[in-house]
């Protein structure tokens, strides 16, 4: 675990020592089903005294297919997530794109995340720092955890401290990915919180049929592994029935089985507190 402070806004249990929680839908799909997924985690959370961050994004910009859903409409989603944040008193984090979508959707959102294949964007990573917004960026598949370092130091040095990197694993040959977990203790000398994205790290991109795969039987062993090496926090994309989700189903945690896992990784990480 790193020492970084996680200070958003609306975080509640900080004191506990638990690992932070940020999980939702990939995408927001419609407003009924964003809040009974939100209504679910939150009540989780509040069970193990695990601070949340729900998570959605607004709009899916990197798809295999041209006619991949992408969302449901911008404004129409981020107002879903709004509401998402009001009734249930939770942050909430979304992805964004390119510059002009940093003050758009800081305006409706906590936390801005940066996708993986984007980390490198100067202008994005500056367009979100300047929100002031936390800024979460996922550590590309392609890149070594120290090299993260220089997108935390754009975040840094457009006047914003408030960061933290994601690690969703490396690209292994062409249609897999591993997860090398030598990473998040690397990435955490940045001096920045740092996220394990359990359900993204068990992709198989680059199917014949243009639609990502995916092992969702190793999201327990994942999530282990990575608390039990330190990290700061997990982030897991969950659905009611991932099989008719309409991005991502393939790697995504059923709903239903979130309390088994967070029971699991709660009592993990009270070991690993105890020493």
């Amino acid at each position: 675990m790193s020492n970084a402070e996680i200070n958003i806004p609306g975080i509640k249990f900080t004191e506990t020592g638990n690992f932070l929680l940020i999980a939702g839908p990939c995408v927001v799909e419609g407003e009924k089903i964003v809040l009974e997924i939100a209504k679910h985690l939150k009540m989780l959370s509040e069970k193990y005294q695990i601070p949340f961050v729900f998570k959605s994004s607004y709009r899916k910009a990197n798809r295999s297919k041209a006619d991949s859903f992408s969302g449901i409409g911008d404004l129409k989603a981020l107002k879903i997530l709004e509401e998402v944040k009001k009734e249930f008193s939770v942050p909430v984090i979304t992805d964004i794109h390119n510059p002009d979508e940093a003050e758009i959707a800081s305006e409706y959102v906590d936390i801005l995340q940066i996708p993986a294949f984007l980390c490198r964007q100067t202008d994005l990573l500056i367009a979100a720092a300047k929100t002031g917004k936390w800024v979460n960026i996922k550590k590309g598949q392609f890149l070594s955890g120290s090299s993260m370092r220089f997108a935390v130091e754009k975040v840094r040095e457009s006047g914003n401290n408030n960061v933290m990197l994601t690690d969703r694993g490396n690209m292994f040959g062409y249609q897999d990915i591993v997860v090398d977990f030598r990473n998040i203790p690397i990435m955490q000398k940045v001096g920045v919180p740092v996220i394990m994205d359990i359900t993204h790290s068990l992709q198989q991109p680059n199917q014949e049929a243009g639609v990502s795969g995916g092992r969702p039987e190793m999201i327990e062993t994942i999530g282990k592994a990575a608390i039990s090496v330190g990290a700061d926090g997990i982030f897991i994309e969950t659905h009611t029935d991932p099989a008719v989700a309409k991005s991502d189903g393939a790697n995504m945690l059923k709903l239903s089985e979130m309390d088994n896992l967070l029971s699991k990784l709660v009592a993990i990480r009270k070991t690993i507190n105890s020493f």
